[in-house]
Formats: structure tokens, C-alpha cells, sequence
């Protein structure tokens, strides 16, 4: 690997020394404008030299890598929805009972994401997962040798805490080795892998608890955790950029103070997690981190209830079918990651030509307007009003079209969203992605506790609209970011990336 490592200084002196002398030729005010268009050329190359680091072929096993361990816990999530019935029937309980696990585990989410982002910015990306991968194997054997609720939620907890950390973790890997025009594509095809959860998870799920057991379901998981972490272990190299860790600048500081190796060196630092959260004083980051919630919101709330709504309504009992009804939105996922992140790419570089090269971060969401007006709030609203009016094959047949058309929409918004966070909060790019999906975590946990009493109370339609109504909101706050995000970046600076080091 260390062919394919660019040497930072070599290269800024390399290019230092190809200065023309034509620079000194119209006397001091000629030089002193050349030597700061040197210096900013110096700055800029030794900058996009951080993205040489590794080959494209190295990037590629890099990105394929984190999106296993990406992967990992939608398939935790989602292969979880069509067992419930199963569940419940083992633990002699109802599915709305069982359906509070959800919400434990998308309430250990938030606190896995924060505490593996945190402690990712300190030690690097490669510790938090071999120490987060263990958990969720440990917690997959729990949970498949669970007898009782509490047992349940205990080891639920435990599984999704230690996979957490794939999402925020993963995107902050993805900064790491792409430069700003090929971030989008990047997070798009690093979102796009791993939500194939959605689509493979429930059908995985539903086949495995209909032929066979959930239990065994959630063996192969622990499995799968262990295969991840030895893949980690043997082919992952530590992508933070050099000396950008709390780690590195702490045996800085010990060495300009002449602390001999072996004293304090190795002393184990306690990171406050919560602090994470701060980030989100700022608007531009709460703005995106509650349209993503609202816009997210609206897959929880087609997806949890399914096997009740899509199965009670069409007469659907065996759960494999019940778990092929997950797939017209896990395939939306899949096609909408990679476009939108594309289509961001584009939407920012076309920007910045028509602004003589000026960078305005915004520019990244302008992508996100569509769906989130259309797509995202009409897809939920629509399974509502079909699945309560529409009978036989034709509802059938259209639901699966409402679910395809959220799950495309939902991308659209996330992964550009994403690349946003990222290219705004550089230097903590892992921590912003956890803050950003620890407030989300917490807040859908929440709502989702909820939403099966609403559906008893209020019906499908009326609670499938409330989700649209947020949805559209949702799209407000995009719009509001995209118009007066620079002087809401004005309002606060949390540490704000520049275009020098970005």
C-alpha cells in the first residue's frame, strides 16, 4: 500500500519549485500578488494531494468495505419488520407490543451512531469498527436465544448499538478519500449499497421465518457481523486524514513536551458523545437533520406496519410474500442513492462555473426540491387513500407503485442531504453524519411509538397524511436552506469547511 501513498510536503515542494520568473518582472506589487497566487496554488495541491492517498482500484475496495458494514444493520432493521407476527406468537404477545422493540432499537441507533463518531474522530474509523462489530454479533445471538420481551429488547438494544455506527462511520470514510466533485457520486453509490437492505432484508426475513425460523435469521446475522469484522481487520487501512485525529495531536503535544514513549502515551480518553450534538447549533445542520427526519419518517411509517395494513387488506398471510412486499421501495432505494448523488455532483459543479468558481454548499440540496415536495409526501399519502379504497390486484399493484416512488424520493433527499453534512463539516465529518442522524434516531424512536395507536385510533389515511404533512414541511426547511443558507451559516459558525479544505 505504500506505493499508492502521496507524499504531502514532496508534493508542495515539487510544485514550488516550477515558479516562473516572469513573476518578478513588474516589480514588488507583481511579486508579492504572484507569491500569494503561488502560495494559494501550494495550499491547493498539497490539499487535493490528501485525496492521492490511495488508488482508484484501493477506493473501490474501500467504499465496498464500509458498505457491508452499511449494509449490515438495514438488514438488521429491515429483516426484523416481517417476523413480528412470528415473534409475537413465540412470545405469546401482540404485534403492537413486539412493534416497541423498533423503537428501542432506533433509540440505540442514535446513541451507537454518536458514540462511534465521536470516538471515530479520536482513535480513526477502523477502531470503532472492530469494536462496534462484536457487539452486534454478541447482540444476534441474544436475540436469537431471546425467550421473553425484556430479553428481547435487551439484546435488540445491544445488536443495533454495536451496528450503528456503519452510517455515520461509512459516510465520514467517504470523505475522507474523495474531493468535493466526487463526493456525491460516492456517498450515492455507498448509500445505494447499502440500502439494498431495504429491498433483500424483508424478503430474507419473511422466507426464513416462513420456512424456518426468525431465529435463524438473526444467527446468520451474528455471522455475517463476524465475517465483517475479520473483512475489517485483514483489508480496511485507516483512511483519517494524517494527523487530523485527536490521537495524532495528542502525541503532538506529548512530544513537543518530551514525554518518552510508555508514560502517557497509551492512557484511554473518556469523549463525552452528547457533545456531538452541539453541531446541530447549527441552523443549516438542525434544518437538514429535520427534513431528513420528517422525510425518513414517512419509510417507517409504510414500512412498520405492513405486514398489518398490506397483509390484512389483501388476505396476505404467508410471511415470504409479506416480505416480497418490501422490495418495489428497497429497489427505489437502490436506483434513487446513486442518481441523486450524481445528480448533485453535477448540480454543484454547474453552479460553480456559472459563479466564476465560487463555492456556495448550498447548491448541493438544490436536487432534494423535487422530491421532497412530490415524491416523498404524495407516495405516503397515496398508500394511505389505496390501500383503505382501492380493492383486489389493481390497489395491490398501486401500492407497490406508491412504495417504489417513496423509496426513489427518500434518496433523493438523504444522500445529497448527506454529502451536504459532509461537505460543510469536513474536518468533523463523521461527527456531524452522527449528529445529524442521532437527532434523527431519537426523534423517529419517539414518533414511532406512536404510530400504532394512531392507526387504531385515527385510521391508515389520516395518519399516512399526518406523515405528508410533516414530509411537507420537511421540504420547507430544504427550501429555506438552499435560499438563505449562507446567512444562516452567519447566524452561528460551528467550525464551517471553506473551499481551501474541503
Amino acid at each position: 500500500m505504500a506505493e499508492e501513498i502521496t507524499p504531502l510536503l514532496d508534493s508542495a515542494k515539487a510544485s514550488s519549485s516550477t515558479r516562473s520568473p516572469r513573476s518578478y518582472e513588474r516589480g514588488t506589487l507583481s511579486s508579492d500578488t504572484s507569491d500569494t497566487s503561488i502560495q494559494a496554488t501550494l495550499v491547493a495541491e498539497e490539499h487535493n494531494a490528501i485525496y492521492n492517498r490511495f488508488s482508484r482500484g484501493r477506493k473501490r475496495v474501500i467504499v465496498a468495505l464500509i458498505s457491508v458494514c452499511g449494509l449490515l444493520p438495514l438488514f438488521v432493521s429491515g429483516s426484523f419488520f416481517p417476523s413480528i407476527p412470528s415473534i409475537s406468537r413465540d412470545m405469546n404477545t401482540s404485534p403492537s407490543i413486539v412493534s416497541l422493540t423498533v423503537s428501542v432499537s432506533i433509540f440505540a441507533a442514535c446513541i451507537g451512531a454518536l458514540v462511534g463518531a465521536s470516538y471515530s474522530g479520536f482513535y480513526g474509523r477502523k477502531p470503532v469498527y472492530l469494536c462496534g462489530l462484536p457487539l452486534l454479533t454478541i447482540g444476534s445471538i441474544g436475540v436469537a436465544f431471546s425467550r421473553t420481551m425484556p430479553e428481547l429488547m435487551l439484546w435488540r438494544f445491544l445488536q443495533t448499538l454495536g451496528g450503528s455506527p456503519g452510517l455515520s462511520v461509512g459516510a465520514g470514510v467517504v470523505g475522507d478519500i474523495y474531493r468535493l466533485e466526487e463526493r456525491g457520486t460516492a456517498m450515492g453509490v455507498f448509500f445505494g449499497a447499502c440500502l439494498l437492505g431495504p429491498a433483500l432484508a424483508p424478503l430474507f426475513g419473511g422466507v426464513i421465518s416462513h420456512y424456518a425460523s426468525w431465529r435463524i435469521t438473526q444467527l446468520f446475522l451474528g455471522a455475517w457481523g463476524l465475517l465483517a469484522f475479520v473483512c475489517i481487520a485483514t483489508m480496511y487501512p485507516e483512511t483519517s486524514i494524517p494527523g487530523s485525529r485527536g490521537i495524532d495531536k495528542k502525541r503532538a503535544e506529548l512530544v513537543a513536551r518530551n514525554v518518552s514513549p510508555g508514560e502517557k502515551w497509551f492512557k484511554i480518553v473518556w469523549i463525552n458523545p452528547l457533545k456531538t450534538l452541539g453541531l446541530l447549533r447549527s441552523p443549516n445542520l438542525l434544518a437538514v437533520a429535520l427534513a431528513g427526519t420528517v422525510v425518513l419518517l414517512t419509510d417507517y411509517v409504510i414500512l412498520t406496519p405492513l405486514s398489518v395494513t398490506l397483509g390484512a387488506r389483501y388476505g396476505i398471510t404467508n410471511q415470504a410474500i409479506l416480505g416480497a412486499c418490501f422490495i418495489p421501495i428497497g429497489l427505489g432505494n437502490f436506483i434513487g442513492a446513486p442518481a441523486a448523488g450524481y445528480l448533485s455532483d453535477q448540480i454543484l459543479k454547474r453552479k460553480r462555473i456559472q459563479r466564476k468558481g465560487e463555492w456556495y454548499p448550498e447548491d448541493r440540496l438544490i436536487g432534494t426540491v423535487f422530491a421532497s415536495a412530490t415524491l416523498v409526501p404524495l407516495s405516503v399519502l397515496g398508500l394511505g387513500l389505496i390501500t383503505t379504497y382501492v380493492e383486489g390486484k389493481v390497489g395491490l399493484c398501486l401500492d407497490f407503485l406508491c412504495l417504489f416512488a417513496n423509496g426513489i424520493g427518500v434518496d433523493l433527499v438523504l444522500s445529497p442531504s448527506a454529502a451536504y453534512v459532509v461537505d460543510v463539516m469536513h474536518s468533523r465529518s463523521a461527527e456531524s453524519m452522527a449528529a445529524n442522524n442521532g437527532l434523527r434516531s431519537l426523534l423517529i424512536s419517539i414518533l414511532l411509538a406512536a404510530l400504532m395507536p394512531m392507526l387504531s385510533s385515527i385510521g391508515l389515511v389520516w395518519t399516512n397524511a399526518v406523515s405528508a404533512l410533516l414530509a411537507w414541511l420537511g421540504f420547507g426547511l430544504l427550501w429555506c436552506t438552499i435560499r438563505y443558507g449562507e446567512q444562516m451559516r452567519s447566524w452561528i459558525d460551528v467550525g464551517y469547511t471553506t473551499i481551501e479544505d474541503t
